[in-house]
This record gives C-alpha cells, sequence and structure tokens, in this order.
C-alpha cells in the first residue's frame, strides 16, 4: 500500500463544533517515513506565537474521537492544538494497517513535536502533549526520551506493554502465560503470511454479553453508541491486527518513566479499572514536578468525553505553569 493520505473536509467529529477555534487538515511525517494525518486547531482571530499540544488516544481510537475534543477544547483555553492519527491508522498512512509499534507510536509523539516547532504560530519553547488512554503510557515513553517535551498529561492511562505482558490486573503475570502468548501470536503470523493477509482482532464486542465485565460494558457504550462511534476507529470496528501485541510483549514501556525531568499530571478516574496504572506510573516518577490528579467516582471512559467530569480548567494551569 502507498503512503498517501485522503482527508476528509467535511465536520466527521463525534462532537460539536466550537465557534471559538479555527480548525484546519494538515499532514507531516514521522522519522520512519509515515506521513500522519492531522487536524490542527487555533483560537480564533489568535495572534502572535502560542503554546502548543499535540494530543493522540485512546489506544485503537481515530482523532475524530476524544483526541479532537481535547484538541478544540484546548485550543479554546488559548493553545494550538494537534489531534493526530497514529501511524497504520485513521487517516494517517503506513502499511501494513491496524498495528501499533511501542516505538513507531513514541516517534509519533515526537513527530508531532517536530511539526509544532516549526510553525510561525508556535513558540516552540512552550510545547506539550497529551496522550489519553493507552497513548497515555506513549507519552510517558516520549516525555522521557524528548527533552523539547516541556509537560506532559496523561489521561485515564494504559500502560499498553504492561496488560499486554501481564493481563488485566496483572492476572497473567508469569512466564508460562507470556509463552503460551508468544506461541499463539507466532502461529498467527504463519497463518497471515499464508494468506497474504493480516487477520483482525475484532474491535469491541457486539453485541454485548449479558455477563460481560464493566471495563467492557464501559467500552461498548462509548465506542459502539452514538455517543462515540466513528466509521475508521478500530475499537468501534475491525480492530487492531491480531499480531499487533507482539512487539508490546518484549518492550516495556515505562523502562524510563524515572528519568523524566520536565512536568508530568496523571488523571484517572476513581472507579475506572485502569486507575492501578497511573497511580504504579506516578510511583516511578520523581522531583517535585510531578502530579496525580483521581477524579471522585468517574470510570474510564468518563474522561474521554465528559466535559463536566474531565478537568480542563487544571490542564490549562497545568501546561502554563510548567511551560514556561
Amino acid at each position: 500500500m502507498e503512503d498517501k493520505l485522503i482527508l476528509t473536509s467535511e465536520w466527521d467529529k463525534t462532537f460539536p463544533q466550537s465557534d471559538k477555534v479555527e480548525q484546519r487538515k494538515v499532514q507531516f511525517h514521522n522519522r520512519y517515513g509515515v506521513t500522519l494525518a492531522a487536524d490542527l486547531y487555533a483560537p480564533r482571530g489568535a495572534a502572535g506565537k502560542l503554546p502548543a499540544l499535540a494530543v493522540c488516544g485512546p489506544f485503537g481510537a481515530v482523532k475524530e474521537q476524544a483526541a479532537g475534543l481535547y484538541a478544540q477544547t484546548m485550543a479554546e483555553h488559548g493553545f494550538l492544538t494537534l489531534a493526530f492519527d497514529p501511524s497504520f491508522t485513521g487517516e494517517s498512512g503506513g502499511s501494513p494497517r491496524y498495528v501499533a509499534s511501542p516505538d513507531i507510536n513514541t516517534e509519533d509523539f515526537q513527530a508531532a513535536v517536530d511539526f509544532l516547532s516549526v510553525q510561525p504560530a508556535v513558540d516552540a519553547e512552550k510545547i506539550g502533549i497529551i496522550g489519553i488512554c493507552g497513548w497515555g503510557g506513549m507519552a510517558l515513553n516520549a516525555a522521557a526520551i524528548d527533552t523539547r517535551i516541556k509537560a506532559t498529561a496523561a489521561i485515564t492511562m494504559y500502560d499498553m506493554s504492561r496488560v499486554t505482558a501481564n493481563g488485566y490486573f496483572d492476572a497473567e503475570d508469569s512466564a508460562e502465560a507470556r509463552y503460551a502468548k508468544r506461541q499463539a501470536l507466532n502461529a498467527q503470523r504463519t497463518l497471515d503470511y499464508q494468506n497474504g493477509e493480516y487477520t483482525l482482532a475484532g474491535g469491541v464486542v457486539d453485541p454485548l454479553p449479558a455477563d460481560a465485565p464493566f471495563f467492557v460494558k464501559d467500552y461498548y457504550d462509548y465506542y459502539k453508541t452514538g455517543r462515540g462511534y466513528h466509521k475508521r476507529s478500530l475499537n468501534s470496528n475491525g480492530g487492531w491486527n491480531m499480531t499487533s501485541a507482539l512487539s508490546f510483549l518484549n518492550m516495556p514501556l515505562l523502562q524510563y518513566a524515572g528519568e523524566i525531568r520536565n512536568a508530568v499530571l496523571l488523571v484517572h478516574g476513581e472507579k475506572a479499572h485502569s486507575c492501578y496504572f497511573s497511580r504504579d506510573a506516578f510511583a516511578k516518577l520523581t522531583g517535585d514536578n510531578k502530579e496525580l490528579l483521581i477524579i471522585p467516582g468517574a470510570v474510564h471512559t468518563d474522561l474521554y468525553d465528559r466535559l463536566d467530569v474531565i478537568p480542563f480548567a487544571k490542564l490549562e494551569q497545568f501546561f502554563r505553569e510548567n511551560m514556561q
């Protein structure tokens, strides 16, 4: 597949368009030569150089979902923002389709910083990033390697390497369990090669089983309903390639999180099944410019789109104070 993009011009987001913000389509490339598609949001009528934010996530979502909502809202708060589709997904390029990589997706964040740093309307000394769900872990990984990132917010964070290797709540944290996963995934590689195509793992289960765990119901309520469904979202449709998980079994994302010097804010819902990821990530962080904010009563997807739950005022304060 050629690395070329077909960008839509109509408003096809899962959230209403703001009359306080100007939005346009842009493209940029990462260090691996993949062309990424993004929506650039700017405060309407803004002048001079602005602080800027790159936004991505959740894992398996597209920029027209939660990332775009965060980007548009933070633009209303005075930032120039970039919501992008990761490599191999959405409107971004790259082949094979529907594959994730701890390395390439961390690079996607760095490529977004590359792009923002050369925009005439951006103060290159005031660039931050926001990672949602699985891209929260990617954001921390990017912050650990990219000193240009002055502040990082990880929202309702997943550590995709940990959940892939250990299962939910570390229930499969054993060499035997990981070996069984490796056997299954490598057998699938052989089948995919024989068939000449990659088998999809399936998105959020549909129809929803009556005995589904709460967090599955939580995802269904977002990705499979009018609230958050999008035609390009992997979670709303056929999901990732089955073998996409392989590299996450072998590459811990938060290995150097303790060496992040710039500011980090972790935001998570008190009742989210995933809250332990943020609590444990926070324990790895060092320095007095790190903060964990727990939202009382909130579940995982509340921080995707609930404007009455997402602490946008806190996010504005955090970025303005730490991107001086």
